[in-house]
């Protein structure tokens, strides 16, 4: 949903793109760090 700012929010009120930047700040995501941790662990079997 649009408003007239241009912003796109959801039905709940929320700013999307912010919560997308926030989360681009954030770090690692759950399954970046699970991808990282095999990848790891595959390395060290070898």
């Amino acid at each position: 949903m649009k408003r007239q700012d241009g912003k796109k929010y959801t039905s709940s009120g929320t700013d999307v793109d912010e919560v997308k930047r926030l989360n681009a700040q954030s770090g690692l995501s759950y399954n970046q760090v699970k991808q990282l941790l095999a990848d790891r662990a595959q390395e060290k079997n070898q």
